[in-house]
């Protein structure tokens, strides 16, 4: 982790204390990283969320954000949005919004918060990757999914959330 990037990280750790862990799940394969991400868009098919994706370079966060879309119907070719900061699929079940914050950091950030506001509305999934550079002026109410990087074909995903609606639809996806 770069030196300036220190005060994020402990910013994105005091304040993720405050999220509800809902659940932690070990994948051992891309076969059981498809279930989970087939459970999760049955979970928000109907309602959308703002979804928060965090890990480091390559743990998995794109490659989720494709299986739920696939799942939901995107006709569309899912790619990081990385170098575009947001890509935007219409063609599914409901539209999808993916934006990485990566390259933006923090003072980038400033420039798009309103926008990442108004993609936490209803009946829209929105993903953002590296939402830690945000400074944390994001929608309250939200999914927190961490992936951490085990091996080339195991992950861990830790499923936390601020908002009552959010909470019954993990819990659904854990059963």
């Amino acid at each position: 982790m770069r030196v300036k990037n220190i005060s994020i990280f402990l910013a994105y750790l005091c304040y993720s204390l405050f999220m509800e862990k809902i659940f932690t799940i070990t994948v051992d394969n891309l076969d059981a990283t498809n279930i989970l991400a087939q459970k999760f868009a049955n979970a928000f098919r109907q309602n959308g969320a703002f979804v928060c994706l965090y890990g480091d370079i390559g743990a998995g966060k794109t490659a989720f954000t494709k299986l739920v879309a696939n799942h939901l119907n995107v006709k569309e070719k899912v790619t990081s949005p990385s170098f575009v900061i947001i890509n935007e699929y219409l063609s599914g079940d409901l539209p999808i919004y993916h934006f990485d914050l990566y390259r933006l950091e923090n003072e980038g950030v400033k420039t798009i918060v309103d926008e990442l506001v108004e993609y936490s509305r209803p009946k829209v999934l929105t993903f953002v990757e590296w939402a830690e550079f945000s400074d944390f002026e994001l929608p309250f109410d939200r999914i927190e999914i961490r992936i951490d990087y085990i091996d080339e074909n195991k992950r861990t995903f830790t499923f936390s959330c601020e908002g009552e609606e959010y909470k019954k639809c993990l819990e659904g996806i854990n059963k």
